[in-house]
């Protein structure tokens, strides 16, 4: 995979497919046809809040900044400001979350508190 230029060379642990990276890079081959982030940046970029993270596509309204968010699980949860993890919580309109002006309409559309 690597010498195809499907994959990079993971070399914190051994160097033994750098040369076929090398080789893959040379010759323009799959990922090396263009230009990507190297997978260990896009995620610490991702992590930081960065150019990767996912952004939030719809502009909530002035004041409205309750992240109502999906679970893995499919439980509708809402995160206020100032909670434990409001920070860490990335709204995915795609996937049906959004932010909310108040308590009393995040319930009213089916989602519960962040427990914490």
């Amino acid at each position: 995979m690597v010498r195809q230029g499907h994959a990079i060379a993971y070399r914190r642990y051994a160097e033994d497919y750098a040369n076929a990276e090398h080789t893959a890079l040379a010759l323009r081959q799959g990922i090396w046809a263009g230009t990507f982030p190297e997978p260990s940046e896009w995620r610490r970029e991702k992590r930081a809040g960065g150019k990767h993270a996912r952004p939030e596509t719809v502009t909530p309204p002035s004041g409205c900044n309750i992240n109502g968010i999906i679970s893995a699980g499919g439980e509708r949860i809402y995160h206020l400001p100032g909670s434990r993890d409001y920070e860490r919580t990335c709204i995915n309109d795609r996937a049906g979350e959004r932010r909310v002006c108040s308590e009393d309409e995040a319930r009213a559309a089916g989602w519960r508190a962040a427990r914490g």
